[in-house]
């Protein structure tokens, strides 16, 4: 016996007043609805209805479990009706993780313009370079940057990530520029201590090389840091545009090497699940996507 079936069944024949009208309303034979509130009654140990060939009557019993049952059957449907409209309609709180200095610089806009479309999302955005488990500190979605590892994740890429090495023009000025990768050994670096992935055989070369070097270089988990840092005439500094892009449009850095610059990698959005996908997270994802321009705006130059 289905618990809620029977006790549906019961309810239905008490608000109905017969067992053929409730069985109309079930969809179901009236013959399948009495077998039902039989159950129903020897699961419970006691008489529900007394039955007459024209009425039904509730017994004590049976009135005070029809207003149990009544409101047990109410709040089933209402937690079934709000698990739908969230997956129906964009509600409910939505966690984000997402890079420090992306962030910073390019979500607020997103985040605004998503929250006019879906005023019923709430965002908590939290900021964090290091790749965060998504299902074990329980985020809807992460946005990363790299060259992604195949995964049991669903990942969806969202935009190129360009890398460039770049200097202030007085850095340039002072110590020269350099016209090959093999020049950078003599350069003041500015290091990015995430940076792990695969940078270009020359150019890694040179991290490789200056990683053994002591002295002359800074570290910073934080590439706005490097990047105001090379503004600064500190030194050379391999980042992403999305970071370096404004300084470099407005003058203030000074691409390198553009010749050997690295692959770029992506931003992508990060997700546990396609299937049964939250419609908070749906929404987003399909917002997100081509937000930012093909190529993205931090790297149109001209």
């Amino acid at each position: 016996m289905d618990r809620i079936d029977a006790m549906r069944a019961f309810v239905t024949v008490v608000n109905e007043g017969t067992f053929t009208r409730a069985a109309e309303r079930l969809e179901m034979s009236p013959q399948l609805v009495s077998k039902y509130v039989s159950q129903l009654e020897t699961h419970l140990g006691v008489r529900l209805l007394n039955r007459t060939t024209r009425k039904i009557h509730l017994t004590e019993a049976g009135t005070q479990y029809h207003q149990r049952a009544q409101q047990v059957l109410n709040d089933i449907d209402d937690m079934e009706n709000q698990l739908d409209d969230l997956h129906t309609q964009a509600q409910g709180l939505l966690r984000i993780s997402a890079p420090v200095s992306f962030a910073i610089r390019h979500m607020a806009p997103l985040l605004s313009e998503f929250q006019k479309m879906h005023p019923g999302v709430s965002i908590d955005l939290q900021l964090n370079d290091r790749k965060v488990d998504i299902v074990e500190e329980g985020f809807d979605i992460a946005l990363r940057i790299g060259h992604l590892k195949s995964s049991s994740l669903i990942a969806k890429r969202l935009a190129p990530i360009r890398l460039v090495l770049c200097a202030s023009p007085t850095y340039l000025e002072q110590h020269g520029t350099p016209g090959h990768p093999q020049d950078l050994a003599n350069h003041q670096y500015l290091r990015y201590s995430y940076m792990d992935m695969d940078t270009g055989p020359s150019v890694q070369k040179w991290l490789q090389a200056r990683g053994r070097r002591t002295g002359g270089e800074m570290v910073s988990n934080n590439g706005d840091v490097l990047v105001e840092s090379a503004k600064a005439g500190a030194g050379i500094a391999l980042q992403p545009t999305f970071i370096a892009g404004a300084a470099i449009k407005e003058g203030k850095l000074q691409m390198l090497l553009p010749e050997y610059e690295p692959e770029p990698m992506a931003l992508y959005a990060v997700y546990a699940h396609r299937q049964l996908l939250a419609s908070k997270v749906r929404s987003f994802i399909d917002f997100i996507d081509g937000f930012f321009g093909e190529p993205p705006y931090w790297d149109r130059f001209d």
